[in-house]
Protein backbone atom coordinates (compact mmCIF):
# COMPACT_ATOMS: atom_id res chain seq x y z
CA UNK A 1 0.00 0.00 0.00
CA UNK A 2 2.88 2.35 0.94
CA UNK A 3 4.46 1.84 -2.24
CA UNK A 4 1.18 2.68 -4.41
CA UNK A 5 0.66 6.32 -2.58
CA UNK A 6 4.58 6.67 -2.89
CA UNK A 7 3.67 6.27 -6.72
CA UNK A 8 0.77 8.08 -6.96
CA UNK A 9 3.01 10.99 -4.36
CA UNK A 10 6.00 10.68 -7.25
CA UNK A 11 3.74 10.89 -10.05
CA UNK A 12 1.51 14.41 -8.42
CA UNK A 13 4.63 15.54 -7.55
CA UNK A 14 6.03 15.16 -11.77
CA UNK A 15 2.88 16.64 -12.83
CA UNK A 16 3.00 19.78 -10.49
CA UNK A 17 6.65 20.46 -11.37
CA UNK A 18 6.36 19.83 -15.57
CA UNK A 19 3.09 22.26 -15.35
CA UNK A 20 4.70 25.32 -13.12
CA UNK A 21 7.26 24.36 -15.87
CA UNK A 22 5.20 25.23 -18.46
CA UNK A 23 3.28 27.87 -17.00
CA UNK A 24 7.02 29.68 -16.60
CA UNK A 25 7.67 29.23 -20.00
CA UNK A 26 4.68 30.26 -21.74
CA UNK A 27 4.94 33.55 -19.49
CA UNK A 28 8.36 33.89 -20.70
CA UNK A 29 7.42 33.80 -24.22
CA UNK A 30 4.60 35.97 -23.70
CA UNK A 31 7.13 38.95 -21.88
CA UNK A 32 9.40 38.15 -24.92
CA UNK A 33 6.55 38.76 -27.49
CA UNK A 34 5.57 41.98 -25.35
CA UNK A 35 9.26 43.40 -25.78
CA UNK A 36 9.05 42.89 -29.65
CA UNK A 37 5.60 44.88 -29.38
CA UNK A 38 7.30 47.63 -27.45
CA UNK A 39 10.03 47.55 -30.19
CA UNK A 40 7.53 47.56 -32.97
CA UNK A 41 5.62 50.45 -31.56
CA UNK A 42 8.27 52.78 -31.18
CA UNK A 43 9.43 52.00 -34.64
CA UNK A 44 5.76 53.07 -36.09
CA UNK A 45 6.02 56.12 -34.16
CA UNK A 46 9.31 57.51 -35.77
CA UNK A 47 7.87 56.68 -39.31
CA UNK A 48 5.48 59.59 -39.31
CA UNK A 49 8.37 62.07 -38.39
CA UNK A 50 11.06 60.87 -41.02
CA UNK A 51 8.03 60.71 -43.39
CA UNK A 52 7.31 64.80 -42.69
CA UNK A 53 11.05 65.23 -42.52
CA UNK A 54 11.58 63.60 -45.97
CA UNK A 55 8.53 65.00 -47.25
CA UNK A 56 9.59 68.34 -46.75
CA UNK A 57 12.47 68.27 -48.98
CA UNK A 58 10.74 66.42 -51.78
CA UNK A 59 7.22 66.30 -53.56
CA UNK A 60 7.61 64.39 -56.42
CA UNK A 61 8.54 60.64 -54.77
CA UNK A 62 5.75 60.66 -52.49
CA UNK A 63 4.16 57.40 -53.60
CA UNK A 64 7.35 56.11 -51.44
CA UNK A 65 6.06 57.92 -48.68
CA UNK A 66 2.21 56.34 -49.22
CA UNK A 67 3.54 53.04 -49.58
CA UNK A 68 5.39 53.25 -45.93
CA UNK A 69 2.32 54.62 -44.44
CA UNK A 70 0.47 51.95 -46.05
CA UNK A 71 2.75 49.40 -44.67
CA UNK A 72 2.98 50.57 -41.14
CA UNK A 73 -1.07 50.83 -40.71
CA UNK A 74 -0.53 47.17 -42.54
CA UNK A 75 2.10 46.49 -39.34
CA UNK A 76 -0.01 48.02 -37.21
CA UNK A 77 -2.91 46.11 -37.59
CA UNK A 78 -1.44 42.45 -38.08
CA UNK A 79 -2.52 40.19 -35.44
CA UNK A 80 -0.76 36.96 -35.65
CA UNK A 81 2.92 36.54 -35.41
CA UNK A 82 2.75 35.26 -38.59
CA UNK A 83 1.46 38.16 -40.09
CA UNK A 84 3.14 40.53 -37.98
CA UNK A 85 6.56 38.96 -38.98
CA UNK A 86 5.37 39.44 -42.80
CA UNK A 87 3.85 42.84 -42.27
CA UNK A 88 7.21 44.06 -40.35
CA UNK A 89 9.75 43.02 -43.41
CA UNK A 90 7.62 44.75 -45.87
CA UNK A 91 7.56 47.82 -43.68
CA UNK A 92 11.50 47.01 -43.39
CA UNK A 93 12.04 46.89 -47.41
CA UNK A 94 9.90 50.04 -47.78
CA UNK A 95 11.79 51.91 -44.77
CA UNK A 96 14.71 51.28 -46.56
CA UNK A 97 13.36 52.49 -49.78
CA UNK A 98 12.85 55.78 -48.05
CA UNK A 99 15.88 56.12 -46.72
CA UNK A 100 17.51 55.74 -50.44
CA UNK A 101 15.45 58.12 -51.63
CA UNK A 102 16.65 60.73 -48.97
CA UNK A 103 20.06 59.92 -50.29
CA UNK A 104 19.42 61.68 -53.05
CA UNK A 105 19.04 65.06 -51.32
CA UNK A 106 22.17 66.53 -49.56
CA UNK A 107 20.74 69.39 -47.55
CA UNK A 108 18.61 66.11 -45.76
CA UNK A 109 21.16 63.94 -45.60
CA UNK A 110 22.55 67.11 -43.71
CA UNK A 111 19.93 67.73 -41.61
CA UNK A 112 20.29 67.00 -37.85
CA UNK A 113 16.35 66.07 -37.61
CA UNK A 114 17.05 63.58 -40.44
CA UNK A 115 20.34 62.42 -38.80
CA UNK A 116 18.75 61.72 -35.17
CA UNK A 117 15.51 60.17 -36.47
CA UNK A 118 17.99 57.60 -38.40
CA UNK A 119 20.21 57.32 -35.90
CA UNK A 120 16.98 56.19 -33.85
CA UNK A 121 15.24 54.16 -36.57
CA UNK A 122 18.63 52.30 -35.77
CA UNK A 123 18.48 52.07 -32.55
CA UNK A 124 15.20 50.58 -32.79
CA UNK A 125 15.74 48.05 -35.51
CA UNK A 126 18.63 46.81 -33.38
CA UNK A 127 16.49 46.39 -30.30
CA UNK A 128 13.81 44.45 -32.54
CA UNK A 129 16.68 42.16 -33.41
CA UNK A 130 17.18 41.73 -29.89
CA UNK A 131 13.82 41.18 -28.82
CA UNK A 132 13.33 38.60 -32.25
CA UNK A 133 16.07 36.53 -30.62
CA UNK A 134 14.82 36.71 -27.45
CA UNK A 135 11.45 35.93 -28.24
CA UNK A 136 12.63 32.80 -30.37
CA UNK A 137 14.69 31.48 -27.75
CA UNK A 138 11.58 31.42 -25.57
CA UNK A 139 9.53 29.88 -27.98
CA UNK A 140 12.23 27.64 -28.50
CA UNK A 141 12.33 26.20 -25.20
CA UNK A 142 8.72 26.24 -24.62
CA UNK A 143 8.13 24.32 -28.00
CA UNK A 144 10.51 21.40 -26.98
CA UNK A 145 8.89 21.08 -23.55
CA UNK A 146 5.51 20.77 -24.38
CA UNK A 147 6.60 18.21 -27.25
CA UNK A 148 9.21 15.78 -25.43
CA UNK A 149 7.97 13.16 -23.78
CA UNK A 150 6.72 13.10 -21.02
CA UNK A 151 5.76 16.11 -20.54
CA UNK A 152 4.03 16.34 -23.18
CA UNK A 153 1.27 13.93 -21.90
CA UNK A 154 0.70 16.79 -19.44
CA UNK A 155 0.88 19.62 -21.87
CA UNK A 156 -2.03 17.93 -24.69
CA UNK A 157 -4.11 17.64 -21.08
CA UNK A 158 -4.03 21.10 -20.50
CA UNK A 159 -3.60 22.48 -23.49
CA UNK A 160 -0.23 23.99 -23.97
CA UNK A 161 0.41 24.66 -27.93
CA UNK A 162 3.14 25.68 -29.69
CA UNK A 163 4.07 28.83 -30.40
CA UNK A 164 4.59 30.75 -33.58
CA UNK A 165 8.23 31.94 -34.51
CA UNK A 166 9.26 35.45 -35.50
CA UNK A 167 10.88 34.39 -38.60
CA UNK A 168 12.50 36.91 -41.13
CA UNK A 169 11.18 36.65 -44.48
CA UNK A 170 13.50 35.59 -47.36
CA UNK A 171 13.02 39.51 -48.54
CA UNK A 172 14.13 40.51 -45.39
CA UNK A 173 17.03 38.14 -44.98
CA UNK A 174 18.71 39.18 -48.80
CA UNK A 175 18.25 43.06 -47.97
CA UNK A 176 21.26 45.07 -48.67
CA UNK A 177 22.22 46.66 -45.60
CA UNK A 178 21.81 51.04 -45.97
CA UNK A 179 24.78 52.84 -44.56
CA UNK A 180 23.14 55.97 -42.16
CA UNK A 181 26.48 57.30 -41.65
CA UNK A 182 27.49 58.70 -45.08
Amino acid sequence: MYIILVIIAVILLWAILVYNKLISLRNQNQEAWSGIDVQLKRRHNLIPNLIATVKGYQDHEAGVMDDVTKLRQTAMQAGTVADKSKAESALGLGLGKLIAVAENYPDLKASANFIDLQKQLSDVEDQIQLARRYYNGTTRDFNTKIQSFPDNILAKQFHFNACEFFAADDADKSVPQVDFTK
